[in-house]
C-alpha cells in the first residue's frame, strides 16, 4: 500500500500526517472496527463500503495535531486506537482540555450541522493513534437517503449532550474532591477495584478543571484516608462506599 505525506492539509491534519487509503488491504477489518462506534453501527453494508471509499486511515505520533481550531471542518473522525484529546486555546496560550477521545469513539461529526464550516477545537494525539478520517460532505449526503441512519446519529448525539451537561453540573457544581472522585467512579468498573490511569496528570487535571497540584493533594487525602491506593499508574479503590460519598460532595 502506497502512503501518503500530505504537509499542512486541513483535511487530513497537519505536520506531515501518515495518511493511507481506507479501503486498501484490511479493510474488512477497518469495517468492523467502524462499527464499534454507535454512528456507524447503524450503517449497511453498503454504505459502510462507499464510507470507507472515501476515507483514509490517518497514523498520528504522539502529540502530534490533527487539526487546530478555527481550521475548515470537512471531515470527522473515528479513534481506532490510542487516544485524542480536544481542547481549546486561551489569548495567554494556555490550553483547556474539552474532552478525551479513545478508540471505538467518533468526534466532530456535529460540526456537519452547525453550518459554521470551521473546527471550534484543536486535536492532538495523546499517545500513537490511529484514526479514519471521514468525509463529512458525503456522509451527510447519504443521512439525506437513510432515516435510519438519521435516528441513529441523533441517539448518539443526545448521549453526547447528555455526558456534556453532567460534566457541567460535575465542574461547576462539586468541589476540587468531588470532581476527582466522580471520575474515579465513572472511570471504574464496579466488579473490578483497579483502573489504569493512561493520560498524563496534566492533561486530566486540566480536563477537570483543577490544577496538577490539586490533583495530587486530593488523592494523596483519599489514600491518608485508606479510600484508595496508588501504585504507579494503577489507581486501587479500597472503599467504593466513602468514594461515592466524595462524589457527591459539594
Amino acid at each position: 500500500m502506497t502512503t501518503l505525506f500530505i504537509l499542512n492539509d486541513p483535511a487530513y491534519g497537519i505536520s506531515g500526517a501518515d495518511v493511507t487509503p481506507a479501503n486498501g488491504a484490511g479493510g474488512r477489518g477497518l469495517a468492523t472496527d467502524l462499527r464499534q462506534a454507535p454512528l456507524l453501527a447503524a450503517l449497511s453494508p453498503a454504505q459502510l463500503a462507499r464510507l470507507l471509499q472515501r476515507a483514509s486511515q490517518v497514523r498520528l505520533a504522539a502529540g502530534q495535531m490533527l487539526f487546530r481550531q478555527e481550521e475548515p471542518a470537512e471531515r470527522f473522525y473515528f479513534v481506532r486506537s490510542g487516544q485524542v484529546r480536544l481542547f481549546r486555546l486561551s489569548s495567554d496560550g494556555g490550553e483547556k482540555i474539552i474532552e478525551l477521545i479513545r478508540a471505538g469513539q467518533t468526534f466532530a461529526e456535529a460540526l456537519l450541522f452547525m453550518g459554521t464550516g470551521r473546527y471550534p477545537v484543536c486535536a492532538a494525539a495523546l499517545e500513537e493513534t490511529e484514526l479514519v478520517s471521514i468525509d463529512g460532505a458525503d456522509f451527510v449526503a447519504m443521512l439525506r437517503e437513510s432515516p435510519e441512519t438519521c435516528f441513529a446519529l441523533l441517539g448518539d448525539l443526545s448521549r453526547r449532550l447528555h455526558a456534556m451537561i453532567a460534566e457541567i453540573d460535575s465542574l461547576t457544581l462539586l468541589s476540587a474532591q468531588g470532581r476527582v472522585a466522580r471520575w474515579l467512579l465513572r472511570n471504574s468498573e464496579p466488579e473490578r477495584a483497579t483502573l489504569k490511569l493512561d493520560v498524563p496528570k496534566t492533561v486530566l487535571a486540566s480536563r477537570l478543571s483543577i490544577q496538577p497540584e490539586t490533583w495530587s493533594r486530593v488523592t494523596r487525602r483519599l489514600i491518608d484516608k485508606g479510600v484508595i491506593a496508588v501504585a504507579s499508574e494503577w489507581i486501587e479503590i479500597r472503599d467504593r462506599e466513602a468514594l461515592q460519598d466524595y462524589a457527591d460532595e459539594l
